[in-house]
């Protein structure tokens, strides 16, 4: 594998961000998502969103292999009504719980460590900025990505949701874990 390393997103990463989003959606979501919903997926809406999320509160980090981005995840402090218990309480630790939105690597590059090396980098920023654990809502039906926090030390914490995907209903499962993670590619 060339040189991998993963870095601060800049507005300049907006395009390939949201390249590499949809190309994601497209291959692992084509199963999940309503085929309406995949048609209307715009690269330049998208491209929009990335530049702003930059700029913006949240932290967006790059995957790269070569010079090349591959992947990029993205997360921030958990607003209350995404840590909030199942009940709609806060949890004792809302001020330091930590939502990550999502981590996607290109699937022509996955398996290659990228997505862990995303994640644990993630990790580590949200935890420099107070955080002491981390959250991340995923599809019920998407055996990858639970697999792939489970194997960083996460769990189904018991809080569930349902998302109204163009009329089909999509269960998601909040997942909880800790934010000390060491990288292992073994």
């Amino acid at each position: 594998m060339a040189d991998a390393d993963v870095r601060d997103a800049t507005p300049s990463d907006a395009a390939d961000i949201a390249r590499i989003q949809l190309a994601t959606w497209r291959t692992a979501y084509a199963d999940l998502l309503p085929p309406s919903v995949m048609a209307e997926l715009d690269t330049g809406a998208a491209e929009a969103r990335w530049r702003e999320a930059v700029d913006g509160p949240v932290t967006v980090l790059v995957a790269e292999e070569g010079g090349r981005p591959v992947g990029f995840a993205a997360g921030g402090p958990a607003p209350a009504e995404e840590s909030a218990s199942a009940d709609g309480s806060a949890p004792p630790d809302a001020d330091s719980v930590a939502l990550v939105g999502t981590v996607l690597v290109e699937p022509r590059w996955g398996r290659r460590g990228h997505g862990g090396r995303l994640l644990v980098r993630l990790a580590q920023q949200l935890g420099r900025n107070g955080a002491t654990r981390g959250i991340a809502w995923v599809a019920e039906a998407d055996q990858a990505t639970t697999s792939f926090f489970r194997g960083a030390g996460w769990a189904p914490d018991g809080t569930v949701r349902t998302l109204d995907a163009a009329g089909r209903p999509l269960r998601e499962l909040r997942l909880s874990g800790p934010l000390d993670l060491e990288l292992d590619l073994a």
